[in-house]
């Protein structure tokens, strides 16, 4: 249960630390991961990016302060990080519905959210299949996009991304062209390409593909690494969803593994993958 109590760690560096600038490298340097790593299992744990988790928390503390103390709007959004007082207003009644002034009028209700705290409970009712592979590099060819997960741009965005290579052609012929080891097209998580891109991921669309770059594709290396591959049965998008959340409240916290730190993958066979038999898998790399 190291890993959940490290996840526990990053949280309570959150909460001592909320007045203050709060960066995604101080965060998950507390659990001991990279930044990609860190926001990825976050998000799976708690339905929430690292970010909103923030500025619920904050936004939390600036209401109740409000409704408890005569303070100013303006030195309360310089309080929480906000650079304007129309900025923490905004992001104030986004969160609670009312404005800051109708908060200490008692005005309506409030949407308070408080301190996270990871309970994690191994089921085991559903036993997960999967094997370990080790396997050398090797190159993926495809077309990618970079998505945020400051603002779970990802839930919407990437099937969106998913639809347009399929209406436009290209799933048809990487999954015509892949030819490497892994059959299937593939859908893979990485870090973010651009270093300026703290909170976000490069998702790319791709094959298995050893030769010389095609046409209007862009290649990836995926490391040397030892991967762990989970079977995911059932319809897509549901089926998919379910067995990460599984994998990261159920089986690493008690599996002895650690992220490798490297790119994730999603592997989708053929078939219908809206079927009740529809076959794909999960390769996480561990160490």
């Amino acid at each position: 249960m190291a890993w959940v109590e490290s996840i526990q760690k990053s949280i309570n560096y959150i909460e001592d630390h909320l007045l203050e600038e709060i960066t995604i490298e101080s965060v998950a340097k507390q659990a001991n991961a990279s930044a990609f790593y860190f926001q990825r299992a976050f998000t799976m744990l708690t339905g929430i990016a690292v970010g909103e988790y923030i500025r619920r928390r904050r936004l939390t503390l600036a209401a109740q302060e409000l409704s408890r103390i005569n303070c100013k709007i303006i030195d309360l959004a310089y309080k929480y990080g906000y650079d304007t007082p129309e900025a923490f207003s905004k992001a104030f009644r986004r969160q609670h519905g009312i404005s800051p002034s109708e908060a200490r009028k008692y005005v309506g209700k409030l949407k308070l959210y408080e301190r996270l705290i990871i309970q994690v409970t191994l089921k085991g009712a559903e036993p997960m299949k999967y094997n370990v592979v080790e396997r050398e590099h090797f190159q993926v060819v495809g077309i990618k996009r970079e998505f945020s997960m400051a603002d779970m741009e990802t839930s919407e965005g990437i099937p969106k991304f998913w639809d347009e290579a399929n209406s436009n052609g290209t799933s048809e012929w990487l999954e015509r062209s892949s030819n490497g080891t892994i059959k299937g097209l593939l859908g893979v998580c990485a870090p973010a390409s651009n270093p300026q891109s703290k909170q976000a991921i490069d998702y790319w669309i791709a094959a298995e593909y050893d030769g010389a770059l095609p046409n209007e594709m862009k290649a990836l290396e995926i490391p040397a690494a030892k991967w762990v591959v989970f079977n995911v049965h059932g319809p897509m998008p549901d089926a998919m969803q379910k067995a990460w959340k599984q994998i990261f409240s159920e089986w690493f916290p008690t599996s002895g593994y650690e992220h490798a730190d490297a790119p994730e993958l999603e592997v989708y066979s053929e078939g219908d993958p809206y079927g009740s038999d529809y076959y794909s898998e999960i390769w996480i790399p561990v160490k």
